[in-house]
């Protein structure tokens, strides 16, 4: 058993080449069977996401370079073409790399959560694909407890690193709940529908999509329950709204000073959070002169994702120790999986010279032989029987000038007492 894993990443790869060695859910199949059935391999795991290409497994000894050759020619990509790019990680090293990428301490944001979903969808394909032997099955297990120890002991998952997770977390931060908030999201693009995403995790009571074309914002709030409405519409429904997030691509502002003080009228001045995410701004600079009204601009949010970047990093650290430990344990569990086998054999092989030994005795003793002389001449052949191997390997030790051997194999036999 001898674990490995080989991949390339954002950090070593241009996007063109990590698409070129992606594994699409056309593909996968095929490879995991491949890799799987595979004379130098007993068990695979490949994980394929945006930013990574890696395939975790288990081989046989001297075989990272066919699972690279594998790897470029399922792809059709000449070898020369992929090798620079790659890195490769053999036994502990593999592991700690497994449970690094688990926790998110490999990832682009450091310390985000989505990577560890992906890791278990490779595991649960792999499994499906009858991919995973005993080996990679209690690695993936091993570090699918390690990301959960990370998230309990470390908050490095606790501070928003990106700016649209930041809005939302300004919002539960100022109103605590949104169980009873009413959202007005303007725009429908990429960034909008990732706070959609994150109100609904925090249970955001109702949702309004406001955006120029109709059809887009509605295949947005349709995945939230929300409702839709168009620009001009904005003013009639902003004073339904507790929050307004903003981000579109319009050159000029669409919510003005005049339009939030009518609102706050409407509102009887409870108190408003707007963001504008924008740039160039969609909301004016005055709207923050008001009183009941909290603005905040895509660059008060950057602080608060660079100064929360930072509080990741510290919390990393704890992490990194985690995972350093978590890793050197399990090495050395696979380690002494090593030993069984030796173990037994051994075992065997004692067993087998004493039954030999003992048959004859009974024998010599059904046959009227003196018991108290039997037992002194099976006493004396079982210990001779049973040092003569170690007696060898203790000469030949010593007389290949070998102290280091010698000493292992003394202490083997309890005549040196390694605590002294």
């Amino acid at each position: 058993m001898s674990l490995l894993a080989i991949g390339i990443n954002h950090n070593t790869a241009s996007v063109e080449l990590r698409e070129k060695v992606a594994f699409g859910p056309e593909k996968l199949k095929d490879a995991l069977t491949q890799l799987s059935t595979s004379s130098h391999v007993n068990g695979g795991v490949i994980l394929s996401t945006c930013n990574r290409t890696e395939i975790y497994c288990d081989v046989k000894s001297a075989s990272k370079n066919k699972v690279i050759e594998w790897l470029s020619q399922f792809h059709e990509l000449k070898l020369e073409d992929i090798k620079p790019s790659l890195y490769v990680h053999e036994e502990q090293a593999a592991i700690r790399h497994l449970m690094r990428v688990s926790c998110g301490l490999d990832s682009l944001v450091l310390g985000e959560p989505q990577i560890l979903g992906q890791v278990k969808q490779a595991y649960s394909d792999s499994r499906e694909n009858h991919a995973v032997d005993p080996a990679l099955e209690k690695l993936f297990q091993k570090a699918f407890s390690v990301a959960k120890r990370v998230r309990t002991e470390t908050d490095i998952g606790g501070h928003a690193v990106s700016v649209a997770y930041a809005a939302c977390t300004l919002a539960k931060h100022i109103f605590e709940s949104l169980d009873d908030a009413t959202v007005l999201l303007v725009g429908a693009g990429e960034t909008i529908e990732l706070v959609a995403t994150h109100l609904a995790g925090h249970n955001c009571k109702r949702m309004i999509v406001a955006n120029r074309t109709i059809e887009r914002a509605k295949v947005l709030a349709d995945q939230f329950g929300g409702e839709v409405i168009t620009l001009n519409e904005i003013p009639d429904y902003l004073q339904y709204a507790d929050i307004v997030i903003s981000s579109t691509a319009s050159p000029l502002p669409i919510i003005g000073k005049g339009m939030v003080e009518t609102a706050l009228k409407k509102r009887r001045y409870q108190p408003m959070l707007l963001v504008d995410i924008a740039v160039p701004r969609d909301i004016e600079a005055q709207v923050g002169d008001l009183s009941d009204v909290y603005l905040y601009s895509v660059d008060d949010l950057q602080s608060i994702v660079d100064n929360n970047l930072e509080q990741r990093k510290v919390e990393a650290v704890q992490a990194e120790a985690i995972v350093s430990e978590e890793s050197a344990s399990f090495m050395s569990w696979m380690r002494s999986l090593q030993a069984v086998d030796s173990i037994r054999e051994y075992r065997q092989s004692s067993n087998d010279i004493r039954e030999e030994l003992l048959q004859k005795s009974l024998q010599a003793l059904a046959s009227g032989g003196d018991p108290e002389k039997l037992l002194i001449e099976l006493s004396k052949k079982l210990t001779n029987k049973l040092i003569h191997a170690p007696t060898r390997a203790l000469q030949s030790a010593a007389e290949q000038g070998e102290p280091a051997k010698l000493a292992v194999i003394r202490q083997s036999l309890g005549l040196d007492d390694p605590q002294q």
